[in-house]
């Protein structure tokens, strides 16, 4: 019974995939031609202006201490995902202590797509830039901005709250601009 469940399982989706490519293919409806957009006559009518112009602005020092954080932060991971891979590759290992390697590696990849949300999430809400570390039960939360009242600390508290555990503790820093 188990077979016939699986055979009929693969032939739908087999079909299903046959189905959609054959639509594809026949469709009329192409999507842009990127390759058409850059043509000779399009460069042509276009008029270059402010070439010599400098447009170069001051570098915003927070900002770079938010990406070597974050590199600091990601060589770290790294060193500790290559000795977990390799503990896992073991063959001295247990098939216990394997276990508990790929465990640990599954909560980092949890971890950093937890941290990359929330950041994208506290980003959204017109902050320049934000950095989340999360550590265990705590979550640390650098923001960039020049001011930032008490509700506005309060609203990424609950976004944190909401897409994590309740009890988890919430620090919220501020970076201001120089």
């Amino acid at each position: 019974m188990k077979v016939k469940k699986r055979t009929v399982w693969l032939l739908t989706f087999v079909s299903l995939i046959a189905v959609i490519s054959v639509y594809y293919v026949f469709n009329d409806k192409q999507g842009p031609n990127f390759m058409a957009i850059f043509t000779d006559d399009a460069l042509d009518n276009t008029e270059i202006v402010g070439v010599n112009q400098s447009t170069t602005q001051p570098v915003n020092s927070e900002s770079d201490l938010f990406q070597e954080i974050r590199l600091e932060l990601d060589n770290k991971r790294s060193q500790l995902r290559e000795q977990l891979t390799q503990k896992i590759a073991s063959a001295q290992l247990s098939a216990e202590e394997k276990n508990a390697a790929f465990d640990e590696m599954d909560k980092l990849i949890k971890r950093e797509s937890s941290e990359a949300m929330l950041e994208m999430l506290i980003k959204s809400m017109n902050y320049s830039d934000a950095l989340v570390r999360i550590e265990d039960e705590k979550v640390a939360v650098s923001i960039m901005s020049d001011e930032v009242s008490k509700q506005q600390v309060n609203e990424i508290v609950y976004i944190i709250r909401s897409e994590m555990d309740e009890n988890v503790v919430v620090s919220v820093d501020v970076q201001p601009f120089n």
